[in-house]
C-alpha cells in the first residue's frame, strides 16, 4: 500500500432537499475521483439540514436503516462507480423509538464495512440532539479500507479525549471527524481540539463542519473544514468560513510511524494508573 493516500472532505451548505443534498455530494465525489482522491468523507447528517437546532417530532422523518436505507445503498453505488471509500454520515433508525448519529463506512469495492454511531450527544440551545439520538453503543471501530485503517468520531465527541485515544489504540491512521458547528459557540475551538487530538494520537484527522444558515434556526455554520497531520499541522490550506468547498489533499502515512517513533506517546502510556479516569 503506497504511503501517500489522496483524501478528500466536502462541506457544502443545505440546498433544501435530501435529493439535491445527495447529488451534490455525487457530484463532488466524483470530481474528487477526477482528482485522485481515494478517500472521502461527508458532514453530519449530510443529507438532510442540521434539524437539531429545535425539537419537533417531525424531524425524524430523516431517519433510515443503515446499511439498508435508500441512502447508504446509493453511496455503495457511488462508492463502486468512483472506486473510493466512503464515509457517509445520516440519521439511523434501528427500531421504532431507538435513533442514532451515525456514520457508515464504505470500502472502495462498495462493500459496506460498519457504522459508528456518535457517543457523546449535546443538549444546549440550537443543539438539541439528546431530543434526537440514543447515545452509540458500537465502540470506536477502526475499519480496514482500501487506503488504510480509517475510523470515525462525529461533532461533538471531538471534545471528548476519550474517543480519540480508543481509535488510535485501534490502529487509526486517518479519522473522520464530521460536524455540525456554529461561528461563536466554540469557533476559537475548532483549529485547536483536532490538532490537538491528531497529535496525542499520532494520525491524520479530517475535520469537516457545514457552511450558512439553515431554515431551522439561526446556527452560523462557519466551514473552515480542513486536514491536520500528526504533527498537529495543516495539510494544506483551511477551507473557506464562508462558502462550500471540495479539500482534497495528499497525506504521507509514512509520516505515522515517522511521528510514533520520535515522540513514543503510546511507548509512555500509563494505562495501570488511569483507573480514576472511569469512575462513575
Amino acid at each position: 500500500m503506497a504511503n501517500i493516500v489522496r483524501a478528500a472532505l466536502v462541506q457544502t451548505k443545505w440546498t433544501g432537499d435530501s435529493e439535491s443534498m445527495i447529488e451534490l455530494h455525487e457530484k463532488y465525489a466524483r470530481s474528487a475521483a477526477e482528482q485522485g482522491a481515494k478517500v472521502i468523507g461527508f458532514q453530519e447528517v449530510f443529507n438532510a439540514p442540521y434539524f437539531c437546532q429545535v425539537q419537533e417530532a417531525e424531524h425524524y422523518r430523516w431517519a433510515e436503516a443503515v446499511p439498508d436505507g435508500p441512502t447508504v445503498r446509493r453511496m455503495r453505488e457511488l462508492a463502486r462507480e468512483t472506486g473510493m471509500v466512503i464515509v457517509v454520515p445520516v440519521y439511523e433508525v434501528e427500531q421504532s423509538g431507538f435513533y442514532y448519529n451515525t456514520a457508515a463506512v464504505i470500502d472502495a469495492d462498495g462493500s459496506y464495512l460498519g457504522k459508528y454511531r456518535k457517543h457523546h450527544i449535546p443538549q444546549v440551545k440550537g443543539f438539541w440532539e439528546k431530543y434526537y439520538f440514543k447515545p452509540g453503543n458500537v465502540g470506536w471501530p477502526v475499519f480496514d479500507t482500501a487506503v488504510g485503517r480509517v475510523g470515525v468520531y462525529i461533532c461533538y465527541d471531538r471534545h471528548f479525549p476519550e474517543g480519540w485515544r480508543e481509535l488510535g489504540l485501534a490502529g487509526a491512521q486517518l479519522v473522520y471527524n464530521p460536524s455540525a458547528t456554529s461561528r461563536g459557540l466554540s469557533a476559537y475551538l475548532w483549529q485547536l481540539e483536532q490538532p490537538a487530538a491528531a497529535v496525542a494520537n499520532e494520525y491524520f484527522i479530517a475535520a469537516i463542519n457545514r457552511v450558512g444558515t439553515e431554515e431551522y434556526g439561526d446556527n452560523d455554520f462557519y466551514g473552515t473544514s480542513y486536514f491536520v497531520d500528526p504533527r498537529g499541522q495543516f495539510v494544506g490550506d483551511v477551507a473557506s468560513d464562508k462558502e462550500e468547498e471540495l479539500v482534497v489533499r495528499d497525506l504521507d502515512f509514512g509520516l505515522i510511524d515517522e511521528v510514533r517513533q520520535q515522540w513514543a506517546f503510546y511507548r509512555d502510556r500509563r494505562p495501570d494508573a488511569y483507573e480514576g479516569l472511569v469512575r462513575p
